[in-house]
């Protein structure tokens, strides 16, 4: 098995840091049980923009690509939910 370079180590760990961006919104969102100031368009084209990164990722093979991509896709799929849940 190959070891592992700093390169990839800078890349998992900026996706890791990526991944975790709408994180906040959504437990603010969950917690307070309002959606009201919450941008569905710019959600709508986050899941968009995910779903392109992921097939990216996918045909170049980018693991680092791919897992950032779908965490950001869970993320941007549950705001969507939570907008459509407790806007109101």
């Amino acid at each position: 098995m190959a070891a592992i370079t700093g390169t990839e180590i800078l890349g998992y760990a900026a996706g890791a840091v990526t991944a975790i961006t709408f994180l906040p919104q959504v437990i603010k969102t969950w917690k307070e049980k309002s959606a009201k100031n919450v941008s569905l368009m710019m959600f709508i084209i986050a899941f968009v923009n995910e779903v392109m990164w992921i097939a990216y990722g996918v045909l170049i093979n980018s693991w680092v690509i791919i897992l950032t991509n779908v965490t950001m896709i869970t993320m941007c799929s549950i705001m969507i939910y939570l907008k459509f849940r407790y806007n109101k």
